[in-house]
């Protein structure tokens, strides 16, 4: 696996990452994406490693808790193959989330509580997960930077924050990188917010790169999946929308086709050719799919291809809402 560099500081990591948040449930649990196997993603997790996919995503809030754990008892005696990002900024109640939380003083105690939980005494690299409007950016990232200068944090990111806010938070510190939602169904980022990555130097991390799964081409409707599936809500997996979306991921199946791929490594692919900084985490929690993912680093896209998949899918074409109404507030970019 090739690696590439996320920012100017020094963070270097596999070019696909292994977005974890699929394996929080355990044994006989569901999860944001149906029932875990326990087993099953502790073998992913190992199989990662082998293939060279050292950077593993995860956050305090999934599960909440449990994905962080499990990720410690999946790396037990590899810690120093893997390169750990893990992220904080919410109230958790109950197992629930209460609300964002970027005070400094949470900082820190997430901070500790996350170390403990995965293991280790070092985050590589410490996100904030949502911002908080309540909390000026400086006074969180500050916070942050506490963590670095303690050795307990090696580099910062931000998910899901607004220009302004990007730009303010790396006068405090260096960003090494932003993690958002882009992909080719949703690529509301390239306005403005990957270009100013690439102004500051900051590498940008895809989450969702394969539009939660529908982006395979082999995703059924909302309708055909069990309610603890959170694409069962989907705006975007629902009737009309639903059939819109598919005929679009015709055109990424008729060139994967072409290419003797598959469409999860032609969509993963069309992000790497993208830019050298960004780096997708496509989430993962069987070893079937996380090979086949892996196999998006060693496919070479021609010009006309990546033209065709910009005309397949243009921003804001996608039929139906980003998220359903209980998300889309959490979303906005601030």
């Amino acid at each position: 696996m090739q690696t590439r560099k996320l920012g100017t500081q020094g963070l270097t990591v596999s070019a696909l990452g292994l977005g974890c948040m699929g394996m929080a449930g355990t044994a006989g649990q569901t999860a944001m994406y149906g029932t875990v196997d326990r087993g099953e993603a502790i073998a992913t997790l190992h199989r990662a490693l082998e293939l060279g996919v050292n950077f593993l995503d995860t956050a305090e809030v999934y599960g909440p808790f449990r994905n962080e754990e499990l990720l410690a008892e999946g790396l037990r005696g590899r810690r120093d193959q893997a390169i750990i990002a893990t992220k904080f900024g919410f109230d958790i109640a109950d197992g629930k989330v209460a609300g964002v939380n970027s005070r400094p003083e949470n900082v820190r105690a997430v901070a500790d509580a996350s170390l403990k939980r995965l293991g280790t005494d070092h985050i590589d690299l410490f996100y904030q997960h949502r911002v908080d409007p309540a909390v000026p950016i400086e006074d969180t990232v500050g916070a942050m930077a506490d963590l670095v200068h303690a050795g307990k944090v090696r580099f910062l990111g931000l998910s899901e924050a607004g220009p302004a806010t990007l730009a303010r938070a790396h006068k405090v510190h260096p960003i090494s990188a932003l993690q958002s939602e882009w992909s080719l169904w949703e690529r509301g980022v390239e306005a403005d917010i990957v270009p100013l990555c690439a102004e500051l130097g900051i590498g940008f991390v895809p989450y969702s790169p394969l539009g939660r799964g529908f982006l395979t081409g082999q995703q059924p409707r909302a309708e055909d999946l069990p309610d603890s599936d959170y694409r069962s809500k989907d705006p975007r997996y629902q009737g009309a929308n639903y059939d819109a979306n598919m005929a679009a991921v015709a055109i990424v199946k008729g060139i994967a086709a072409a290419h003797g791929a598959t469409a999860a490594q032609v969509a993963l692919a069309w992000l790497l050719h993208k830019g050298p900084g960004v780096v997708p985490i496509p989430g993962s929690k069987r070893r079937v799919t996380l090979e086949d993912n892996a196999g998006a680093a060693a496919l070479a896209l021609t010009a006309a291809d990546m033209a065709a998949l910009d005309a397949a899918l243009p921003p804001g074409t996608t039929a139906g809402d980003r998220y359903g109404s209980k998300f889309m507030m959490s979303m906005v970019r601030l």
